[in-house]
């Protein structure tokens, strides 16, 4: 086969499966909002066949014999000269994605989807009931397929690295161990300066807010963004979550809690963090690696830039805050800017992982990955978990959660079978920090454009710097490209340091 003709077959079978992806994408977006609850076994099958079809397709002899006429499967060295660099990134790319999914059988991909799909229903029943012991089979099945899942990929040091690679590829269990024990030791300082100073009084943030007019505070919020409004829409789920068929098609969810406006407003502003970044590949590479993102950490540091270092800044509100006061004059009409911002920038210990405050944030995904790593080294069985979450709880934030649903159930994750997953989470706040680092030299007038409502020159510069890009570098690569430092959690301890210094006077 000729090269041309190789690269060719391999962009026209990529490209079908981006397509036959993006159908399950709708699949499971339209499973979390508006599937009746009855269309959950239909729904499993429909989900567990397409993706043993994608994997077919993804490990299928044509797809072999385009990819090994341009390099070798064993070594990885390119057999023709004269490619483009994009054209290199995406046969590496390819080659990655080939030699990680080939070890993995069809039969397996389908049983874990089969498994996971209906364990998602399970677990959202469990969690409304607080029945731990309802969800408990499900999550053992899901930590063995796990189990054999690392087993099937291998790994050198650790089982939990095979399952990490898949959401961040340049990270271990080595790396992560080093960086959070460091990120750990910080971050429990800082929060013991903070809670020893007097409290802040943010009650007036859990008022009730009725369904309707908080849907439509999101609404507007959502308006306001410079953001190319028929690519995107708005739902409510259960847990709040973007979702993209396309670059073209990317999706938002929010979940309305009654006492809880603010909740509302800053899941937006993480979804469309995640929208952005997808509405930002070019759409030409879409059905090509560089028309995917670079890993799930550089995902999450999207959300976690739109919904923290600028949803919750100062300059943000001194634009917004008039709006939403507009539109709840009786619930804001005495609070001034600055009690408003620092009331929702209050650091308090949470049991709730998504509701919890920017210091304590990570302790939660930290808390997260000891007990992943624990469950899938058999050091911690499925029937001690919630026990053992209590235990750790209690370790770290000096709260005990009074029921499961509060506690080890509050996640989805565990029943999409996402074990790997929650670390993304930490490191997303880690790559942010230090992008913005750059960002604010680039643009040291960031706030006074902020103020003004100006929010286009930041959506392009993470555009032209990270979204167009795709998976042309890695994720050590894009930082070191961007920063000119490899990752480190200095970034992000200085941000938070800076800022609640100044909030808490210390």
């Amino acid at each position: 086969m000729s090269p041309p003709k190789a690269l060719e077959d391999l962009r026209e079978i990529s490209t079908e499966i981006q397509h036959l992806d993006s159908i399950l994408s709708l699949l499971h977006w339209d499973q979390e909002t508006y599937m009746p609850l009855g269309g959950i076994s239909p729904r499993s099958h429909q989900i567990s066949t397409l993706s043993a079809l994608i994997h077919e397709k993804k490990t299928s002899k044509k797809f072999k014999k385009a990819l090994e006429a341009l390099i070798s499967l064993k070594t990885g060295k390119l057999k023709i000269k004269g490619l483009s660099p994009k054209e290199k990134a995406m046969i590496r790319e390819w080659l990655k994605n080939y030699t990680r999914l080939r070890k993995l059988p069809s039969s397996f991909i389908k049983t874990f989807t089969a498994v996971t799909s209906e364990a998602t229903q399970v677990w959202s029943l469990a969690k409304k009931n607080n029945q731990f012991q309802l969800f408990q089979p499900f999550l053992t099945k899901i930590i063995e397929l796990n189990q054999k899942k690392a087993e099937i990929l291998g790994y050198q040091d650790h089982p939990y690295d095979a399952l990490l690679e898949h959401y961040e590829p340049c990270m271990n269990t080595r790396k992560l161990d080093a960086i959070f024990g460091r990120l750990k030791k910080q971050l429990s300082a800082l929060l013991d300066k903070i809670l020893s100073k007097k409290e802040l009084d943010s009650r007036f943030l859990f008022k009730k807010v009725p369904h309707e007019k908080q849907l439509q505070l999101g609404l507007l919020l959502l308006q306001k963004l410079p953001m190319e409004h028929t690519y995107t829409r708005l739902d409510l789920s259960s847990h709040p979550f973007s979702i993209a068929m396309h670059p073209h098609d990317s999706r938002i969810t929010t979940r309305i809690l009654p006492h809880h406006f603010m909740s509302n407003l800053f899941s937006i502003l993480h979804e469309a963090g995640h929208s952005y970044y997808e509405m930002g590949l070019l759409s030409d590479n879409f059905g090509t690696p560089l028309g995917e993102p670079v890993s799930l950490s550089i995902h999450e540091s999207q959300s976690r830039w739109w919904e923290t270092l600028i949803g919750r800044s100062l300059p943000f509100w001194q634009w917004f805050y008039p709006i939403l006061k507009k539109e709840c004059p009786s619930l804001l009409k005495s609070i001034p800017l600055e009690r408003f911002y620092r009331s929702f920038n209050k650091v308090t210990p949470s049991l709730i992982r998504v509701e919890a405050d920017e210091v304590s944030y990570c302790l939660h995904v930290i808390l997260r990955y000891e007990i992943e790593k624990e469950l899938m080294t058999h050091k911690l069985s499925v029937q001690d978990l919630p026990k053992r979450w209590n235990e750790k709880f209690l370790e770290c934030f000096g709260l005990t959660p009074p029921n499961d649903s509060l506690g080890c159930l509050q996640d989805i994750h565990w029943s999409l079978g996402d074990f790997g997953y929650f670390p993304t989470y930490a490191l997303g706040n880690l790559f942010a920090a230090q992008f913005f680092t750059s960002f604010v030299k680039d643009h040291p007038d960031w706030g006074e454009r902020v103020a003004r409502g100006d929010l286009a020159f930041i959506r392009d510069w993470l555009a032209s710097k990270i979204h167009r890009w795709g998976r042309m570098y890695n994720s050590e690569e894009l930082v070191k490209k961007i920063t000119g430092k490899p990752l480190s959690e200095t970034a992000y301890c200085n941000y938070l340091k800076g800022k609640y210094k100044e909030i808490y006077n210390f």
